[in-house]
């Protein structure tokens, strides 16, 4: 991959900053009076990240949740979200700007609306409320293995199983959502990833069984300091999953998923 998330995004939030203060110096005439609800695309000091660009690529990079049935169908991309900095410097009418895989967009709406506040942006001497774009990007660091299911009779020794594409794909049993709040109450941040102000995601490959019990749990993108045995431990220690479905009976599937660990 030429370029990280992080890189990607920061370089798009870069542009827009550096772009607003000259398209707003192309407009040489503003209203005197505008509306004290008015939204301006450009003004003379643009709304920025508390803390800065680079900090709320950070937030977004360790904040995001890729979606399981997302990672499951092998769904990737740039989701573009629109937003309003409100003179408060809250993030209001959170909307996809082009709607794609729905599960994506969902993700994207929701690390904007949890997002820290913005400083507002200012103009002819005053705060104003200011149109803002950002880029999401959603990629896939490894990628998820089809089902596996017994071979047809008569198959020859060493070819037990043949590779085919699940029904209906594993899943957490109710729900992703109430999986990723299980993963959250139950994590034990290491103190000597505490101590190193470590954080992140750990990205674990493993097996859905046909009894919905998780195996072959490994690491595949580590971050040390004691996260990714952490990470191996709550997988270890997770509840059972619903089984993928191959004409009508479970079959194995391997799977790919994050664990965040945040500060």
């Amino acid at each position: 991959m030429k370029q990280s998330f992080r890189q990607v995004l920061l370089t798009a939030l870069l542009g827009t900053a550096a772009l607003a203060p000259a398209a707003a110096q192309q407009k040489l005439k503003y209203p005197k009076a505008p509306a004290a609800n008015a939204i301006y695309d450009a003004v003379e000091k643009p709304a920025l990240p508390a803390g800065g660009v680079e900090a709320f690529a950070q937030y977004l990079a360790d904040h995001q949740q890729y979606p399981t049935a997302a990672l499951q169908a092998g769904a990737q991309g740039t989701v573009t979200v629109n937003f309003v900095v409100e003179k408060t410097g809250s993030l209001a009418e959170v909307a996809v700007a082009q709607p794609g895989n729905a599960l994506l967009d969902a993700e994207a709406v929701r690390l904007i609306k949890a997002a820290p506040r913005w400083t507002p942006a200012r103009h002819r001497g005053g705060v104003v409320r200011q149109r803002q774009t950002v880029p999401i990007t959603f990629q896939i660091p490894g990628e998820t293995a089809a089902a596996t299911a017994p071979a047809a009779s008569g198959a020859t020794a060493g070819s037990g199983t043949e590779v085919v594409t699940a029904d209906r794909p594993a899943r957490p049993v109710g729900g992703t959502e109430a999986f990723f709040e299980w993963i959250q109450t139950n994590q034990k941040y290491p103190a000597l990833a505490l101590q190193r102000k470590v954080d992140g995601k750990v990205m674990m490959e493993f097996l859905v069984e046909k009894d919905g019990s998780l195996t072959d749990i490994k690491v595949i993108k580590r971050l040390g300091s004691g996260l990714d045995e952490e990470a191996l431990r709550l997988l270890k220690a997770a509840p059972k999953w619903e089984p993928a479905l191959y004409k009508g009976q479970p079959v194995k599937q391997k799977m790919v998923l994050p664990v965040v660990f945040s500060l």
